[in-house]
């Protein structure tokens, strides 16, 4: 129903070919949705085959750097032989880190916190913002997010001050989006050096065999298998997956059988480190020197963040099932096994994992190892991925190109730029740090505080989106906190040796996520003038379309077609680019019309769904609505594999609209012959430049944040010439707007 403040078009969906028009609803002017069910995001979920093969494929991404620690562990838990006693208080304290951080922590309890399918720190963020109002969303895209906030009688009194006091405080709305970004910042970090720690700590072990290899050629050799591995990349996660799953397999199980036989033939009372005694009677009996080897303990559970980074590209049932079923009872075997060794023998603690293989593996070892650790840096890499494709969508990273790799699942993406930069910063790291000790005083730092940043958020998503008595929330986010805070405390130890990098990295990828989404708040204000009604722009007078701006004389016909490329999509608002081409020549073409292009998550969308013809309305002078002849809203919906933007784009427009006309009970003659003319006249393509300037008035710190960002925009946004259409044929229209 159309009301005195907004205008509602005829709303008809149709094919180039639709026979079935007929049936489609045709009321003289009927209320429309410009988003519909189908324009949302929606989780994947898989069963049968279909999920064990992504069930599969996740053991070739998530687990190589959490699968391939045991080669490192133990190594930088002890700095000289450990005592009968030590051994069993690490033991112990690796299978509760294992049990307490990784199973009950994430696999149960943090991959339900997704973003419809989508996991990581920003899901998280993301998640709440649509549970509270928390953020400004991009305009063009506002109405393609899903709220879900609760009614205030929907929550229990805590849950409901809880969200008050985050939607009312701006420190708090801040420290989130900080939170949110500083969280993917460390995950990228951590993704330059995690190929490096696992890459390194496989090459090592060449000098077990042959004490001879020199540091420079373990290096050398580290870095031409990392150049490999991103050389790969543009493969997809899919084909990776499939590849490296059995080099994971065939890995874990060694850890399982290499376990079990130092279990058979060497001390098997180290199953007692099962009992937490252990691990708290290590921690009381070194002291200060036991609570700076949790550094090294942690490195046990290094790559549980990925676990959720890279929900998005598996989904939770798929990672459940192969951390219970397979990755978590192998590692278990292998640390285990590790330690009835070090029990007798003791000074193995420097090389854990090549000094415990049974006689005869260590060449068979040593090349499922390397071959491991290459899939080790699979892990980040994607996850790499997936956290950058969230971040553009709430406007924190210029648009920079995003490849689907799959039409089967959805969320595995390639992003090019990302790929070639890590390969850089992890080139670069290996050569620096050269061996995995001194890496592992860089490394354990981000995933512990990742994991209590986690931590914090997911407590807030228990309040107000699954709504949990506080009495419940609280006490587990204490015990989780405190098992976090353990192990982060050690961890902050080692920034003065190493830990600083990353950190330091975390820090300028956080400025530039916040930098940016201030550019985009910016940008948005200033384009606010913008958002115009139709019928604020045109009025029909004496059945002569003019602009209310000009009444003096009618708006001018040019002949042909014109196509106006249209960003937002509103369904009643103005087009920039045509708002702007109005003011300036005060004509439009004989036939126009506004394209919208709204990319789904997915790889395709039928014929027969994807494209919805509507009427634009303004109103008479007797403030009546009125069609406005010859001016039509085109929406295009299109999966990431549908081409849209070709050469023959004004024949399919064409076609659209005399299809529309065709089944239409309001069409009148002049409006076929006027289209009959434009599709023997021309079609011209119209966009829109929009510049960005700087207000005069504002303080040098801001100018200065301002102008980083229009320097990033100018360098980051997408050419005209990237369209593809015919050139001579399209018409860029610049308008200015001062932020």
């Amino acid at each position: 129903m159309a009301d005195s403040g907004t205008m509602t078009p005829h709303s008809e969906i149709i094919t180039p070919d639709d026979s079935k028009a007929a049936d489609v609803e045709m009321n003289p002017i009927p209320d429309i949705k410009a988003v519909e069910e189908r324009d949302f995001r929606h989780r994947q979920e898989f069963q049968g085959w279909k999920l064990a093969w992504l069930t599969y494929q996740s053991l070739g991404v998530i687990y190589g750097d959490i699968g391939t620690s045991p080669l490192y562990v133990y190594s930088s838990t002890f700095t000289s032989e450990p005592s009968h006693d030590d051994v069993l208080g690490a033991v112990s304290l690796v299978i509760w880190a294992l049990t307490i951080m990784v199973t009950v922590k994430y696999v149960f309890i943090v991959l339900r916190a997704d973003d419809e399918g989508e996991g990581g720190t920003f899901a998280l963020y993301s998640l709440l913002s649509r549970y509270a109002k928390l953020v400004q969303y991009d305009p063009r895209h506002s109405e393609l997010v899903r709220m879900e906030r609760y009614n205030t009688n929907d929550l229990q009194k805590p849950n409901l001050m809880t969200r008050s006091i985050m939607e009312r405080s701006t420190v708090i709305k801040w420290l989130l989006k900080v939170v949110g970004a500083f969280g993917v910042a460390l995950i990228l970090a951590d993704g330059v050096l995690t190929p490096a720690q696992s890459i390194l700590g496989a090459i090592q072990g060449v000098t077990v065999v042959n004490p001879s290899v020199s540091i420079s050629a373990t290096i050398g050799i580290s870095c031409a298998i990392l150049v490999l591995v991103f050389a790969i990349q543009p493969f997809g996660t899919s084909k990776i997956a499939s590849t490296f799953a059995p080099i994971v397999i065939i890995w874990m199980l060694f850890n399982l059988t290499f376990g079990i036989y130092n279990l058979v033939m060497f001390d098997a009372s180290v199953f007692k480190a099962f009992s937490p005694y252990f691990a708290g009677a290590y921690l009381v009996r070194n002291k200060h020197d036991g609570w700076l080897s949790l550094g090294g303990i942690l490195l046990a559970f290094t790559g549980v963040e990925t676990l959720f980074a890279d929900l998005g590209a598996f989904t939770r049932r798929s990672i459940q099932i192969s951390w219970l079923c397979f990755v978590y009872p192998c590692l278990l075997f292998s640390y285990i096994g590790q330690g009835a060794h070090l029990m007798v023998h003791p000074s193995a603690y420097t090389n854990p994992f090549y000094l415990t293989v049974p006689p005869g593996m260590i060449w068979p070892s040593l090349i499922i190892a390397i071959l491991a650790c290459i899939v080790a840096s699979q892990a980040t890499i994607t996850g790499a991925y997936q956290l950058l494709s969230q971040i553009m969508k709430l406007s924190y990273f210029p648009q920079i190109k995003v490849y689907h790799t799959s039409s089967t699942f959805h969320g595995q993406v390639y992003i090019p730029i990302a790929n070639w930069l890590m390969m850089i910063g992890t080139i670069v790291v290996t050569a620096v740090y050269n061996n995995t000790t001194r890496l592992g005083e860089a490394y354990g730092a981000c995933v512990i505080l990742v994991s209590f940043l986690t931590t914090c958020m997911v407590a807030v998503v228990a309040l107000i989106v699954w709504r949990l008595p506080i009495w419940v929330v609280i006490p587990v986010f204490i015990i989780f906190a405190l098992w976090d805070g353990m192990f982060l405390s050690a961890a902050l130890s080692k920034v003065p040796h190493g830990a600083w990098f990353t950190l330091m990295l975390a820090v300028i990828l956080t400025c530039i996520f916040i930098l940016w989404r201030y550019g985009k708040e910016q940008q948005w204000e200033a384009e606010e003038s913008d958002k115009v009604p139709l019928w604020q722009t045109l009025t029909l007078h004496d059945k002569q379309l003019q602009l209310r701006s000009d009444p003096e004389g009618p708006i001018k016909r040019t002949r042909g077609l014109g196509i106006f490329f249209d960003k937002s999509g509103s369904a009643v608002n103005t087009p920039t680019v045509f708002l702007h081409f109005l003011q300036k020549f005060s004509a439009m073409p004989e036939v126009t019309v506004f394209l919208h292009l709204r990319p789904l998550s997915v790889p395709t969308v039928a014929p027969g769904e994807r494209y919805t013809v509507t009427r634009c309305f303004t109103k008479s002078n007797d403030s009546t609505n009125q069609p406005i002849p010859n001016c039509y809203r085109l929406i295009v919906r299109h999966g990431y594999t549908d081409e849209i933007i070709t050469p023959d784009l004004g024949v399919l427009v064409l076609d659209l609209v005399r299809t529309f006309l065709k089944y239409s009970d309001v069409t009148n003659v002049t409006e076929t012959d006027a289209l009959s003319c434009a599709s023997n006249s021309q079609v011209i393509y119209i966009v829109g430049k929009e510049q960005l300037k700087i207000e005069a008035e504002r303080n040098y710190f801001r100018r200065m944040i301002l102008y980083i960002f229009l320097l990033i925009r100018d360098s980051s946004r997408t050419k005209v010439q990237s369209l593809n259409v015919e050139m001579e044929r399209l018409i860029e229209v610049g308008f200015v707007k001062k932020m």
